[in-house]
């Protein structure tokens, strides 16, 4: 019996071993966006201040082009977990 007992202990932490680093990954992976996204935005409005003096001058190309390389980054780093 106590055999059994260790083996589903085993098995039992195993499993929490599991669901930890998918946490740690949507945990990182948050925070890294979040900066990044601030980043961005900080280097936007300092770019947009000096050069313009006021709000950026975005068109309607520049946001679809954004878009698509965003869109491709994104699969970039979802291919990662395709690796064995």
């Amino acid at each position: 019996m106590k055999r059994v007992e260790e083996t589903m202990n085993h098995e039992i932490a195993a499993m929490e071993r599991q669901e930890n680093w998918q946490m740690k990954v949507l945990l990182t992976g948050g925070v890294v966006g979040a900066v990044i996204g601030l980043l961005t935005s900080w280097l936007l409005v300092r770019t947009s201040r000096e050069v313009r003096g006021g709000p950026p001058a975005i068109t309607t190309g520049d946001a679809i082009k954004v878009g698509v390389t965003t869109i491709g980054l994104v699969r970039a780093i979802a291919a990662l977990g395709d690796r064995p």
